[in-house]
């Protein structure tokens, strides 16, 4: 179960940085429109909350966190760009249409 909620949370937190057009959902932006770098930083630091809650979600249900290497970070990685490309999807392509 914690695998699903895990997976469902990262799916999420890879997407919010598409939806919005403040910075983190809270700071208004001086231009009015955020632009793909500003989503890139959001999607970075989304990388990274998500991988602290897993690495909390490990320690409290395993006891311990085990050691990764680079291999783990690429993978987990490239799978959090996969989870967000809906989201890139929708504000670039469909967004536009509009």
């Amino acid at each position: 179960m914690t695998q699903t909620i895990l997976l469902l949370l990262a799916l999420v937190l890879a997407n919010m940085p598409w939806f919005s057009e403040r910075l983190f959902f809270v700071i208004p932006l001086k231009g009015g429109t955020k632009h793909a770098g500003w989503c890139l930083l959001e999607l970075i630091v989304m990388y990274f909350v998500t991988g602290g809650i897993a690495h909390y979600a490990e320690l409290s249900t395993m006891g311990q966190a085990f050691p990764q290497g680079w291999e783990f970070y690429a993978t987990t990685g490239s799978l959090f760009l996969v989870f967000a490309f809906p989201g890139f999807v929708y504000r670039y392509f469909w967004l536009n249409r509009a």
